[in-house]
């Protein structure tokens, strides 16, 4: 194989330049914009350009603010940081409460990955040509093993979405294959089609799919979740998430869902866990009886 003279001397400088990237934004970047907020916990807003060399963006960031206040971490929104372009993996992994990552173009996998307290919000560029709600704007296993905070994605998403989620809430226009996979709590609300084997091993947590097509069911892994219409409460719950995803990401689907809620509420599916709807009941039961939420919980686990 004929390589030009120079070659490997060439590539291994772009390499350099490439591992520079990767590591630029957080450390030689992010950090230093942001150190009043780490230093005092004074706001602090901040844009910058992403490409998919950097990976992990937002994670040391996370790191130095868990460092200084803990798991407490800072006031939403302390931090509100702007991107455009395209993320590398794992943009806003185990991103801790008062930091808010707003992305103008698309991500590759493993966003969100450990979410615990943090906001993401990604959605295509403005002067984009194409429909949101029809193109993939991030890849696979976002949110994996999020715990806490918000994610909101103008978009589809790649396959294993929300796997072993325990407590963050997402709004998404779409998934792939195994979404809500093992997830234990939090919510998530699909704006449009699944694919296969969706809440496969979900023992916890609340779903939400718009359904007007009549597609979900066969789609849907039924062994351990009840599906369910929507109650009162959650279509009031159901609408703000939406409305949220509307105001964060400007959402032609969203608007359009809001716009006819009274028909589109009912196109909704909620994808309820078999176990955790029964130790709901049983709570809900024993403190109706008068008994502490705490002995309610007690009595429903060994129930």
């Amino acid at each position: 194989l004929y390589r030009p003279e120079g070659y490997k001397g060439a590539l291994r400088q772009i390499k350099m330049q490439d591992h520079k990237l990767e590591k630029s934004l957080d450390r030689t970047h992010i950090i230093p914009a942001c150190a009043e907020a780490i230093a005092s916990g004074k706001p602090v807003k901040a844009s910058f350009s992403i490409r998919n060399v950097n990976r992990t963006v937002g994670t040391l960031l996370g790191y130095e603010i868990t460092k200084k206040y803990g798991s407490a971490g800072l006031p939403n929104e302390t931090i509100k940081l702007h991107f455009n372009g395209s993320a590398g993996q794992s943009f806003g992994a185990f991103l801790p409460k008062g930091i808010s990552l707003t992305l103008e173009g698309d991500s590759n996998d493993y966003i969100g990955k450990g979410l615990s307290g943090g906001k993401i919000v990604v959605y295509p560029p403005q002067n984009r040509s194409f429909a949101a709600e029809e193109n993939i704007i991030i890849g696979n296993v976002a949110l994996y093993g999020a715990t806490e905070g918000e994610a909101y994605f103008s978009g589809i998403g790649g396959e294993r979405f929300a796997v072993r989620n325990s407590g963050a809430i997402a709004v998404v226009e779409g998934v792939g294959d195994h979404g809500c996979e093992y997830m234990t709590g939090g919510t998530v609300a699909i704006l449009g089609a699944t694919g296969r084997n969706f809440a496969a091993g979900m023992s916890g947590g609340t779903a939400y799919v718009f359904d007007p097509r009549d597609m979900f069911h066969s789609r849907c892994n039924k062994e351990m979740v009840f599906l369910e219409k929507l109650s009162g409460e959650d279509e009031q719950a159901l609408e703000r998430l939406i409305s949220n995803h509307n105001q964060v990401t400007g959402s032609l689907l969203a608007e359009r869902i809001l716009s006819n809620w009274i028909e589109s509420k009912k196109q909704f599916i909620k994808v309820m866990p078999k176990d955790y709807k029964r130790i709901l009941d049983v709570i809900k039961t024993a403190q109706s009886k008068g008994i502490t939420e705490e002995d309610a919980i007690m009595e429903a686990m060994s129930g």
